[in-house]
């Protein structure tokens, strides 16, 4: 007999570590959602396939051109990020998220020490390195080693600032606008985005 209630199975990763703790309390809180209706498996399973259509960086490419290229938007997504992102049509997932800029002082650089909070609605699913044990502890300790392993290389003068998500705390670094791109339209400089400098593990292309 068929029914809309999933037994409680382990969150399926594409990784080979032990599902943690954090993972295990995320089944539950699902499982207990449903029971009080405030949505169903099959509701879950389709906002479940919407993050997975979602390609790497497609939304969140978007909304960092646009902020590249209009100011009062750019000031918005900064001090507000839910609204904003949402007043251009996309899904914030209702999770207080914070956009974070880089400077030519400043980089900042996501990560979760506790499992793999993200802005998936933006970014679609997390890459597996990001959920790894190495990236999550040693990211914290010695952010400079961690970033030129991605190929990123700062002068001494750029301080790194290390952001920890959390389940109700997700971020997005909105990476400088590579030079030489002044003349450019929204769509191309959204070419340049990438999902690795929306977590900050790397800058955007050059042209």
């Amino acid at each position: 007999m068929s029914h809309d209630h999933p037994h409680r199975h382990p969150p399926q990763a594409d990784h080979a570590e032990p599902v943690s703790h954090h993972e295990w309390l995320g089944v539950a809180l699902n499982e207990l959602l449903m029971e009080k209706g405030l949505y169903t498996a099959q509701e879950l399973r389709e906002m479940m396939a919407e993050v997975e259509a979602v390609e790497p960086s497609t939304h969140g490419a978007r909304v960092v051109a646009h902020a590249w290229v209009d100011e009062d938007f750019r000031v918005r997504l900064l001090k507000d990020a839910n609204t904003a992102v949402e007043a251009l049509g996309f899904d914030s997932a209702a999770t207080d998220l914070t956009v974070l800029e880089n400077t030519d002082e400043i980089h900042n650089v996501v990560v979760c020490t506790l499992c793999s909070c993200y802005p998936r609605t933006l970014l679609g699913r997390p890459p597996t390195w990001y959920k790894s044990a190495s990236y999550r502890s040693r990211l914290v300790r010695e952010p400079r080693s961690v970033l030129r392993e991605f190929g990123t290389q700062l002068p001494d003068s750029v301080t790194v600032r290390v952001h920890d998500s959390t389940a109700e705390l997700r971020y997005l670094v909105l990476p400088l606008r590579p030079q030489g791109t002044d003349d450019w339209t929204e769509e191309r400089l959204a070419e340049l985005v990438t999902r690795d400098s929306m977590i900050g593990v790397t800058t955007a292309r050059t042209p």
